[in-house]
């Protein structure tokens, strides 16, 4: 039997946004004020400045994406400690990160949490019922590939 997370019914959500997505973050994060307040919002550090300051919210920053926040977000969420990742990124321009990018994406797969990473998802996501519920999500065996032989 596959091995479950639970995620609780308030949820630790990332917030992270490419620069010139940081302002349709903030709005999307202004029309859902009422449903993300009573959650515990994490944010790389110049986008939970602008969260704070638009929505007068406590936001647990970590560093800015290119410094690291990126990967400090990834460690939370291996460690269980983001439920929910909301990640407005730029797909018409390269960052000089995208190495960083790529692996929170792919973190957030492997450890089957909910990622939107547009306004559409988003609104999705947010308005599920499991939003306010607790909801359990089944975590794959990966011990298969960390049983294979490394090639040289």
């Amino acid at each position: 039997m596959p091995a479950t997370r639970v995620l609780q019914k308030k949820k630790t959500i990332a917030l992270v946004a490419h620069d010139h997505k940081k302002d349709d973050l903030i709005a999307w994060i202004r029309q859902n004020k009422e449903k993300l307040t009573p959650h515990q919002l994490v944010a790389t550090g110049t986008t939970g400045k602008l969260i704070e300051g638009h929505l007068g919210v406590e936001v647990h920053k970590v560093l800015s994406g290119p410094l690291g926040g990126d990967q400090q977000i990834g460690a939370m969420i291996a460690a269980g400690d983001i439920d929910m990742v909301i990640f407005f990124w730029d797909p018409m321009e390269a960052q000089p990160h995208d190495s960083d990018v790529k692996a929170l994406l792919r973190l957030g797969v492997v450890w089957n949490i909910p990622m939107a990473c547009c306004p559409a998802t988003a609104d999705f996501v947010i308005s599920s019922a499991y939003m306010d519920s607790t909801y359990e999500c089944q975590q794959t065996d990966y011990t298969p590939y960390l049983k294979r032989p490394i090639k040289p």
